[in-house]
């Protein structure tokens, strides 16, 4: 068992302390691994049972998604790893009330990937309709309810529902899992935290460098055709630039991110924290 606490400002990972973000990455790693139900990780929702939860009512963490292609080398829950990852690292440094982490919701709104096989969206209106009922029914038992966001596609379903949430009176917010500089679709960024966390996945002998333009120039022809009319290889970046020390680094930004947004607890209207 993987056992993650916090003492004191230190996060104890099995029995080990460690003082920083970017060390915890580590223990991230490892812990990524329980989303394909190899380790039991304390403080998960779905490990727990019902009389087992806080008697005070907890805060909920969680991870959203998506099943989507990533190009030629990396899987189709890439969004889902990366979310998942970041909540967890970031429910152990958070201190105050009791966080657990749910299990990942891991289909999103991803009609711009449909032309690649693999991919499932259920498109922006049945994903904040499934986040509105999510929240109301999570709002029974817990105070407060944040969803950690892995994939830029669901952003539309978050702002309406969670602002429809809090506009009933919930305490609930969303943050992103952000890499300041990165590129946008299974290039550099995406591949080196894969590299990070599930090295064994990434399919280094398939990395080819896709369609590098800026995002808002891709844009207009994406809303045509989607990524296949930007890339036929559905790349947005380079990933043969990916190492996973990049990845290391850029988890931990993301990590400090969310915590501190979290920490903060300042939700806008549409409960994006600040």
């Amino acid at each position: 068992m993987c056992n993650v606490q916090v003492n004191s400002g230190r996060v104890n990972i099995g029995g080990a302390e460690k003082n920083s973000v970017e060390e915890v990455t580590i223990g991230a790693r490892q812990v990524n691994s329980a989303y394909h139900r190899r380790v039991p990780v304390r403080g998960e929702l779905a490990n727990s049972t019902s009389s087992q939860l806080p008697r005070n009512s907890p805060s909920i963490v969680v991870p959203l998604g998506s099943t989507e292609q990533h190009g030629p080398h990396l899987p189709l829950d890439t969004d889902t790893r990366i979310a998942t990852a970041v909540a967890r690292a970031v429910a152990a440094h958070l201190s105050g009330p009791d966080w657990l982490v749910a299990p990942a919701l891991a289909y999103g709104a991803s009609g711009e990937h449909q032309s690649f096989a693999g991919t499932i969206s259920i498109g922006v209106d049945a994903l904040a309709m499934l986040l509105v009922e999510y929240g109301r029914s999570a709002g029974c038992w817990a105070d407060r309810l944040v969803f950690v966001n892995g994939h830029g596609g669901n952003i539309a379903a978050l702002r309406r529902a969670v602002g429809m949430l809090r506009s009933e009176g919930r305490d609930a917010g969303w943050c992103s899992c952000r890499a300041v500089g990165g590129d946008a679709h299974a290039g550099h960024t995406e591949t080196s935290v894969l590299l990070h966390l599930s090295p064994d996945d990434v399919l280094t002998d398939r990395l080819l460098a896709g369609n590098g333009a800026p995002l808002p120039e891709l844009l207009p022809s994406m809303r045509r055709g989607g990524v296949a009319a930007v890339s036929p290889t559905g790349v947005l970046g380079d990933p043969t630039t990916a190492t996973a020390a990049a990845g290391r680094r850029i988890f931990a930004e993301m990590v400090d991110d969310c915590r501190r947004r979290i920490a903060r607890w300042l939700p806008g209207p549409d409960g994006m924290l600040a």
